[in-house]
């Protein structure tokens, strides 16, 4: 059995997340949707927690790999269809990444762990689970939120803000309130945290 490829692991991830037909424009750039996301994942996780395991980064990568695949309306259009809806995605996150650790070199325990970190198993229990909840939720306030929280009203912004926060840890509530935010954004934070 040839040694495990981290490079080469990453490397798949890019390109599978690379065939996305969503693009997000970003300072005058297009990219895929999902191939910036999963950058950002990386940068943050290694900003975050600079010592991150390999099986961490490679799950921090492929959080949402080819998430394009499950359409969020092909489940109702509720609280539970969403719930169901990302477990799916889950799943398949999950298997995706174990067949290209598999096709890399890595043994199953290694894939194991990785599946159970994209399934975000034993949150606030599993210091890995939390770290990449964490960095979840650091890349959603600095990258996304600003643009949802403009088509939402505050008290379901409020509302969101409050769940997300109380998936995160106390080292992720002080990253999160370093996060260079507008004035609008800080203070439906401060809102939520009242």
């Amino acid at each position: 059995m040839s040694q495990p490829n981290f490079k080469e692991a990453i490397e798949k991830i890019d390109r599978a997340n690379a065939q996305d037909p969503n693009t997000e424009t970003y300072q005058g750039k297009e990219y895929p949707k999902e191939l910036l996301y999963s950058q950002r994942m990386t940068e943050t996780l290694l900003s975050f927690e600079p010592n991150a395991s390999e099986e961490l980064q490679i799950a921090a990568r492929a959080q949402h790999i080819e998430r394009w695949k499950i359409n969020r309306n092909s489940y109702p259009m509720d609280r539970i269809g969403y719930l169901k809806w990302r477990e799916e995605l889950k799943k398949m996150h999950a298997e995706i990444t174990a067949d290209i650790l598999n096709e890399v070199g890595y043994d199953d325990s290694f894939s194991e762990r990785v599946s159970f970190l994209i399934k975000k198993k034993l949150l606030k229990k599993d210091e890995e689970t939390q770290t990449l909840e964490d960095v979840v939720c650091l890349v959603f306030l600095q990258y996304y939120f600003e643009d949802f929280a403009d088509k939402h009203s505050d008290e379901k912004i409020i509302d969101i803000l409050q769940k997300t926060w109380g998936k995160m840890s106390d080292k992720g509530h002080k990253a999160a309130l370093k996060l260079p935010l507008n004035n609008k954004s800080l203070s439906l934070i401060k809102q939520a945290l009242a």
